[in-house]
């Protein structure tokens, strides 16, 4: 019987979707295994977490609490999951693949000694370690690797599982953790989030996201007003976010964000493999594009050939209607 431990990331005091689709997926390979969930929480205040967290099923939560994690820093989080790792002695432990994650998962390998299989869209656990599929070639193909190990780290990309509640009466263990700020030799001084920040496009549930069809500030327009009128995070594809019509920190590709929204609307968006490896992971995908030849079509469940500067005026003007 193995010991799974599945890290929980949190955002803006918040725990992430993403972590909980992992978590969700740690339980079903624990349930058909026989095998031990546990779960791990590092954050300023790891207990206001529990009651999410619990709601998954784990039988044991490990919590981490010290002010240093306000802000992601990558000394402290590898110090504290160390030590979480070193206490619980899991076989798997498994991450969503967050930014923080990818800044700290090779260094955390060497730390605990453990095999790493990073960005994975699915795993499973296999005779001495696990076996997992991994997109590579900009999301072209899957490649299967594994790692058999006595102990393996593994995180996976954001969408591949469904986050599913099955609450458990977990057991809480608190973790002791000191640590001196001042030994700190970096820091973080800023994070640069999108532009307008009303909704987070990695953990967005909708993303309205442009191309090189939208020419324009007019164009521009259009799509903020139907992600407002969706309540969603705008996105971008490269060729725009180079015009300057759109912030870097929107760009959504094999160079940008990866996103798993439930409706992802692609406006003017031809479709290149760099864009669609990041958004392919999306479960609706909605297609404006005047050309009905564009690559984007093969991906998109609903399609709309036609202008967008006609056909966005209208869709909004009716979704509002209708919400009204």
């Amino acid at each position: 019987m193995a010991k799974i431990l599945t890290c929980i990331s949190i955002q803006d005091g918040k725990v992430r979707r993403s972590s909980l689709e992992v978590l969700t997926r740690c339980r079903q390979l624990a349930a058909a295994g026989g095998h031990t969930l546990e779960a791990a929480i590092v954050d300023a205040d790891a207990a206001a977490h529990l009651d999410t967290v619990k709601a998954y099923g784990p039988q044991t939560i490990y919590t981490v609490s010290h002010p240093v994690f306000r802000r992601h820093l990558n000394t402290p989080v590898l110090a504290a999951l160390t030590a979480v790792i070193e206490h619980a002695r899991p076989d798997v432990v498994a991450f969503a693949s967050t930014e923080a994650v990818k800044d700290v998962l090779g260094a955390l390998a060497v730390r605990v000694g453990a095999a790493a299989l990073p960005d994975v869209s699915s795993f499973e656990l296999v005779d001495g370690g696990v076996e997992a599929l991994r997109p590579v070639m900009a999301a072209k193909m899957l490649a299967r690797t594994e790692a058999r190990a006595p102990r393996v780290l593994v995180s996976v990309r954001s969408g591949s599982y469904t986050a599913e509640e099955a609450p458990a009466g977990a057991a809480v263990e608190a973790i002791p953790f000191t640590f001196d700020e001042a030994s700190l030799r970096q820091t973080l001084r800023e994070v640069v989030t999108a532009a307008g920040g009303a909704v987070d496009l990695s953990e967005a549930r909708v993303v309205v996201a442009a191309g090189r069809g939208v020419k324009d500030e007019a164009g521009k327009q259009l799509v903020e007003r139907l992600a407002g009128v969706l309540g969603a995070a705008i996105g971008a594809s490269r060729a725009v976010v180079e015009s300057g019509l759109f912030p870097a920190t929107a760009q959504i590709g094999q160079t940008g964000k990866v996103v798993s929204p439930d409706l992802y609307v692609a406006v003017g968006i031809s479709g290149a493999i760099q864009h669609v490896a990041g958004m392919q992971n999306s479960r609706v995908i909605v297609a404006i594009n005047k050309d009905p030849d564009a690559p984007i079509f093969k991906y998109a469940t609903y399609g709309i050939v036609g202008d967008l500067y006609k056909i966005l005026p209208v869709l909004a003007e009716e979704l509002e209607r209708v919400k009204a």
